[in-house]
C-alpha cells in the first residue's frame, strides 16, 4: 500500500493507493486525521503481515483521480531526521576515504523537508550545492535496543529522498560543519509517497538512480549498502529511542557532483530526479 499526504481542493488530506487507485481517508472517522504521522501507529498495529488490514469498513474511503490531487512531502514534522554518510563503498572512495568501520551518523532539521515539485533554493552563502539520491526508511514502531533480527518489525515503509548538501560548509569550514551544510531550508526533498514494508519485500535489492537535467548521474542497487537497513535500525536504537515517523536517510551511491572531475554543482534552473524501484520518482527544480 502507498500512503501519501496530498492537497485536495485546498485541504491537506491523507490518501492511500491500492490496486493502482487512490482514495482519500475521511478525516475524523476511526481516529483518522490529516497527518500521515498520526496514522502510522494505526496502520502498523493493524497487522504484522499486511498493511491492507488497516483499510477496513470502519475507514471511509473517497475515491479520487490522481490528477485531482497534488502530492506533498509525506512527512513534514518527524521527530528525527537521521542521515547516514558514506554508506556505499564507491561513494566513500569518490569522496576520498575508505569504507567506514561504523555508520557515520548526522542529522537534518525537519525544516529542511520539502515535497515533490517544490523548489530547492540555493543559499546565497554557498557556492557548492550537491545532490544525493537516497532510500529513506520510515520508522513504524517505537523501540530502544532493538535486536537486528527484529529490526524490520519497527519499519513502516520507505520513500525517496535527496540529501542536498552544501559541500563548502560541510567540508571546508572549521571542524567540518556537517549539520549546517546539510540542513539549509529545502535541503531534504522527500516523497512522493511512502510504500509500506510489506509491499516492498526486500529493500536491499532496489534500483536507485538520480538524474540531473535528464542525464543519469548516480545508478546503483541497494544491495551495495555497507550497513544495511536492519543493521542501521538496531545500531541507532542503542543510542536513542526510535519513534513512529522518524526518518533514516540510508546513504547515497557514487556519482555525486563533488566526486566528479570537474565537480558538478547545482545551479538555478536545474531539474533533479531521484528514482527508486518499487517506490517512485521524486522531482524537484533548483532555483
Amino acid at each position: 500500500m502507498k500512503v501519501a499526504s496530498v492537497l485536495f481542493q485546498g485541504e491537506q488530506r491523507v490518501a492511500v493507493e491500492r490496486d493502482r487507485e487512490w482514495s482519500l481517508l475521511e478525516p475524523h472517522t476511526a481516529g483518522v486525521t490529516n497527518r500521515v504521522t498520526d496514522l502510522i501507529p494505526q496502520i502498523v498495529g493493524a497487522s504484522r503481515s499486511s498493511s491492507e488490514d488497516f483499510v477496513s469498513s470502519e475507514h471511509r474511503l473517497e475515491p479520487v483521480a490522481e490528477s485531482e490531487i497534488r502530492f506533498l512531502a509525506p512527512l513534514t514534522t518527524p521527530g528525527k531526521v537521521i542521515c547516514i554518510g558514506k554508506n556505499y563503498e564507491d561513494h566513500a572512495r569518490e569522496m576520498g576515504s575508505e569504507s567506514p568501520g561504523l555508520p557515520i551518523v548526522f542529522s537534518k532539521f525537519s525544516s529542511a523537508i520539502i515535497g515533490p515539485g517544490d523548489p530547492i533554493v540555493l543559499p546565497a552563502i554557498s557556492q557548492s550545492v550537491d545532490f544525493e539520491a537516497e532510500l529513506v526508511v520510515v520508522i513504524g514502531r517505537p523501540g530502544r535496543h532493538i535486536r537486528r533480527e527484529d529490526s524490520f518489525e519497527h519499519v513502516f515503509g520507505y520513500t525517496v529522498g535527496n540529501d542536498i548538501s552544501a559541500r563548502d560548509w560541510q567540508k571546508d569550514r572549521p571542524g567540518g560543519q556537517w549539520l549546517l551544510g546539510k540542513t539549509f531550508d529545502t535541503f531534504a526533498p522527500l516523497g512522493p509517497w511512502i510504500v509500506t514494508h510489506d509491499e516492498i519485500g526486500n529493500p536491499h535489492d532496489l534500483d536507485i538512480r538520480s538524474e540531473l537535467n535528464g542525464k543519469i548521474m548516480q545508478h546503483a542497487r541497494t544491495n551495495q549498502l555497507i550497513f544495511p537497513i536492519d543493521h542501521l535500525v538496531s545500531h541507532l536504537s542503542n543510542f536513542f529511542r526510535l519513534e513512529p515517523g522518524d526518518l533514516i536517510f540510508t546513504g547515497t551511491p557514487a556519482g555525486v557532483g563533488a566526486g566528479r572531475q570537474p565537480p558538478v554543482f547545482l545551479k538555478s534552473g536545474d531539474e533533479l530526479k531521484v528514482q527508486i524501484e518499487k517506490i517512485g520518482t521524486l522531482h524537484n527544480r533548483v532555483v
